[in-house]
């Protein structure tokens, strides 16, 4: 997720990739890098944190404190700390820096890699206007960037932190069913993803909702009316409910065990 945050940064800003610099452990990713953006690379995220506008922390839960202890004394007033670790609240990510640290927590998805992100954010106590439209302009270069209160995060990661999973699920699906009516398995899997790929852009370029569009398949008495039919008799809309409501009870978990 890093490294598709800083290529698309580079890709939108124009930017000069000796302008970032990249905290990496391993050598072989720090070399990578180096190559593939033309990035500065050092295995010192205080080295990478001094002078820096906005510090991205882009670490699995277990190296934050790790990474907090070792940026902390690199922070300048105007610095931003952005991080997308997921499921650390805005709390816990403040009593692991410096007092007055301007802390944004984001929560953006796989998509980030294509550049077609759904990401939210939340300022923490001390992050203004100014740390907020810093995180937009870093996580606007991989897709939409929305605001929400703290409270909302939770619903965030199980809408859009975990909604590309429920896509892939509806493509293993769909396929599965298409090889059960007869159809070749890389002719169905070809059908199914390009019919994601292409509903999903009329959704998004579309002014009109989800469910005007679906209406406009839907002839009275056709297959695509047979077809939803089944979906509702089986509970499917009930069962995304009980999805989501189960995905953000586990991220409040999640986020309750972190202090």
């Amino acid at each position: 997720m890093g490294s598709a945050l800083v290529a698309g940064w580079l890709s939108a800003r124009d930017a000069d990739p000796q302008d970032v610099v990249v905290a990496e452990i391993s050598s072989e990713l720090r070399e990578r890098l180096r190559s593939e953006l033309g990035v500065s690379v050092t295995e010192s995220p205080g080295e990478a944190a001094r002078e820096s506008d906005v510090i991205v922390v882009a670490v699995k839960q277990p190296h934050l404190d790790e990474v907090c202890d070792a940026i902390g004394p690199a922070l300048g007033p105007g610095t931003t700390v952005l991080s997308i670790v997921a499921g650390v609240p805005l709390a816990a990510l403040e009593s692991r820096l410096p007092p007055g640290a301007s802390v944004v927590r984001a929560m953006p998805n796989t998509a980030a890699l294509v550049g077609a992100a759904a990401t939210a954010i939340c300022g923490g106590s001390k992050a203004g206007e100014d740390a907020l439209t810093a995180a937009e302009e870093v996580l606007g270069a991989v897709g939409l960037v929305v605001r929400v209160p703290e409270r909302l995060m939770d619903a965030v990661t199980a809408l859009s932190g975990s909604g590309p999973a429920y896509v892939f699920y509806l493509a293993e699906a769909l396929t599965d069913a298409g090889v059960g009516l007869g159809l070749p398995r890389d002719v169905a899997t070809r059908l199914g993803e390009h019919t994601i790929a292409g509903a999903s852009r009329l959704l998004v370029d579309s002014d009109l909702a989800p469910a005007e569009l679906r209406a406009q398949v839907t002839s009275p008495g056709g297959t695509t009316a047979a077809a939803i039919g089944r979906l509702e008799h089986h509970a499917v809309r009930a069962a995304f409910l009980d999805a989501l409501e189960a995905a953000a009870r586990r991220s409040r978990e999640l986020g309750e065990a972190f202090f």
